[in-house]
């Protein structure tokens, strides 16, 4: 079987060097990844070691220095539907559309009709549990409920596979249980194919089939851990000593490099 069968993604050897006025910056060097086809994949480090980097080389937004990183399409997927969807950590939504109307947006320019668009977004608008606020516009959303608007959009565009850059962090701590509860939800019908990044162990493990570490920048491969809980889930496992146990060995592994990043900013 060839890889491009057996996975859905395939980072090799991923360099990303930046310019800048005290020299180059090496933001990623020598990183790789596979993620199988409906995994969902977190990806955890120490701030600036470049996971978003990463996230955004793999979503096309931004070429490698070196190496390479594919998304391969499924055989059997439509004209027209994405490859992939981002989820970015602000609410990248317009302030100028109602709800229905973003959520609508990328089916819109993928030239589907207007009253099947519109089914599909008013599905996912009730999916994300935002009907009625499907006529509102975001200034009269709160921050959780914005990105509830990014999520489904992303979701109702039907992508082969999302990229979701710490889309959570922003929130406050209890929006943002509700959120990692809705998106576990969310998810569970479709079983797409997910790389998550976050900078929190708890929310890695709570959603993830595996969590892949990285080292303090130049970021590369630390250590990966696959998640042992069985699916469904809810927010009910983060109060059993299994989980806890899985966090207190990641972050085990984690610490050093979260060390080294605090040591290089106080150098």
């Amino acid at each position: 079987m060839t890889i491009a069968n057996a996975k859905k993604i395939v980072a090799e050897g991923l360099t990303k060097i930046f310019p800048s006025p005290r020299g180059q910056v090496v933001a990623l060097k020598g990183f790789s990844l596979e993620v199988e086809d409906g995994e969902f994949v977190c990806i955890v480090g120490p701030s600036g070691c470049g996971k978003s980097t990463f996230l955004r080389i793999l979503a096309g937004l931004e070429p490698p220095t070196c190496g390479r990183c594919s998304i391969f399409p499924s055989p059997d997927s439509p004209p027209g539907k994405p490859l992939n969807n981002v989820v970015f950590q602000e609410y990248a939504i317009f302030p100028w559309k109602t709800v229905r109307d973003n959520v609508a947006f990328g089916l819109q320019m993928r030239g589907v009709s207007k009253k099947e668009r519109l089914e599909i977004a008013s599905e996912w608008i009730r999916r994300v549990g935002l009907t009625d606020f499907a006529d509102c516009y975001p200034h009269e959303l709160s921050g959780g409920m914005k990105q509830r608007v990014s999520i489904a959009r992303a979701f109702a565009n039907d992508p082969e596979v999302l990229l979701m850059d710490e889309p959570l962090a922003a929130l406050d701590a209890q929006t943002r249980a509700v959120m990692q509860g809705e998106l576990l939800r969310i998810w569970e019908s479709d079983r797409k194919t997910v790389v998550y990044i976050t900078h929190s162990i708890e929310e890695a493990v709570l959603l993830g089939d595996r969590v892949v570490l990285m080292t303090a920048r130049p970021g590369t491969n630390k250590a990966s851990f696959r998640v042992p809980f069985s699916r469904p889930r809810d927010l009910r496992l983060t109060g059993t000593a299994e989980f806890a146990q899985l966090n207190y060995r990641i972050w085990e592994a984690l610490q050093t490099e979260v060390l080294k990043t605090m040591e290089a900013r106080l150098a």
